[in-house]
């Protein structure tokens, strides 16, 4: 009866996203066709930009590397049953702190100074989210609207930083850090265009899905989600579970953020600001908070970005189209959460409560 249950609870959990996805593509060709292009076409011309021949799909991979890191932002703070939306904050954090120490001790061999980048990554964008968690735990400060303003403090922070004390003086019209030097930059894997950052990527939702499924950490931090009270009865440390998941959350996106400037924009500037963050929410909330589904989240919505310049250059479509089409997406899979448990096809027909059968009572005779 157990797996009867988990299964079907299975079932539930791929169909609706995907009926939800279905939809969203059904609104957006709506869309294509007021904006007087032809839905269909739009269609076939996202496939071949992303998936169409290897080497789109390469750039597909490269722009899914960094969504996986920064949906584990708001993935793994959802098991305790917090949202948090500060996913780009902690990205232009990390990678503002990546950059720093790169470029600090240049001097050191590659290796070192790309493991150094990648610890100050993780730990600025750990330290950003973690005080998020501090927040809310000790000073009941709400955790959507909080990381949500950090967001904006670490862009201002960025602007701030490289137009003043990191400024390279050579960098004009666009104002920029110095550049990270080449040997220092992160490779690509062999026979590839793609980045290691991809690696990082697949490890760091592999792990973070180990952890909360199969650790008694995890099993902890889903407790605490389910009934916070009765893990305060049972003796959990709620504070501390509450930061120590909260900073690897932010870790994580710290780390999406070094492997932006290490890999692919070489140093600091207004660019790092590429929304990752913000698409990485997408990427949680349609992957319904689980590491591993948000891998292949990630890889359909980095190939919906790959496909922008296309859109603009054969059908004349705005550049913020795919912009509408996230924004779509996540519309419909917000809605799509009030329908879990709705439908009987996906519940156990023995455990379904019927309401009780009222007793025929016979009226009393008159006498």
């Amino acid at each position: 009866m157990l797996n009867h249950y988990h299964w079907r609870g299975t079932l539930e959990a791929v169909c609706i996203p995907i009926a939800a996805i279905f939809f969203s593509l059904v609104l957006f060709g709506i869309f294509c066709a007021l904006a007087g292009a032809d839905p269909l076409g739009v269609y076939a011309s996202i496939y071949k930009a992303a998936f169409g021949s290897w080497f789109s799909f390469q750039n597909t991979l490269i722009r899914a590397s960094p969504l996986m890191l920064t949906s584990l932002c708001t993935a793994l703070p959802a098991q305790l049953g917090l949202m948090i939306i500060g996913n780009e904050g902690a990205f232009v954090i990390g990678g503002i702190g990546a950059v720093a120490v790169g470029l600090a001790i240049s001097s050191a061999p590659p290796t070192v100074v790309q493991l150094a980048m990648a610890i100050s990554g993780i730990v600025c964008g750990g330290l950003w989210i973690g005080a998020v968690g501090a927040l809310r735990y000790y000073r009941a400060v709400n955790e959507t609207i909080s990381s949500l303003l950090l967001n904006y403090v670490a862009i201002a922070l960025l602007n701030h930083l490289v137009s003043g004390p990191m400024r390279d003086p050579s960098s004009l019209n666009k104002p920029s850090t110095y550049p990270i030097p080449a040997l220092d930059m992160l490779g690509s894997i062999p026979g590839t265009r793609v980045h290691y950052g991809l690696i990082y990527g697949l490890i760091a939702c592999a792990i973070t899905y180990f952890l909360m499924r199969r650790t008694t950490f995890g099993f902890a931090a889903r407790t605490i989600g389910g009934n916070i009270r009765a893990a305060r009865i049972a003796g959990l440390p709620v504070g501390k579970l509450t930061v120590a998941i909260c900073f690897l959350a932010g870790s994580c996106a710290g780390l999406a953020g070094m492997v932006e400037v290490a890999a692919v924009q070489g140093r600091a500037n207004e660019s790092l600001n590429a929304n990752y963050g913000y698409a990485g929410i997408l990427v949680a909330f349609v992957a319904r908070y689980n590491p591993l589904a948000a891998s292949l989240v990630a890889v359909l919505l980095g190939g919906i970005l790959a496909s922008g310049g296309i859109l603009q250059r054969l059908h004349s479509l705005p550049d913020a189209t795919i912009l509408v089409f996230q924004g779509l997406v996540f519309l419909v899979v917000l809605y799509s959460e009030s329908l879990y448990g709705r439908f009987r096809v996906f519940q156990d027909q023995s455990t379904v409560r019927r309401p009780p059968s009222v007793p025929y009572v016979p009226r009393p005779t008159s006498l």
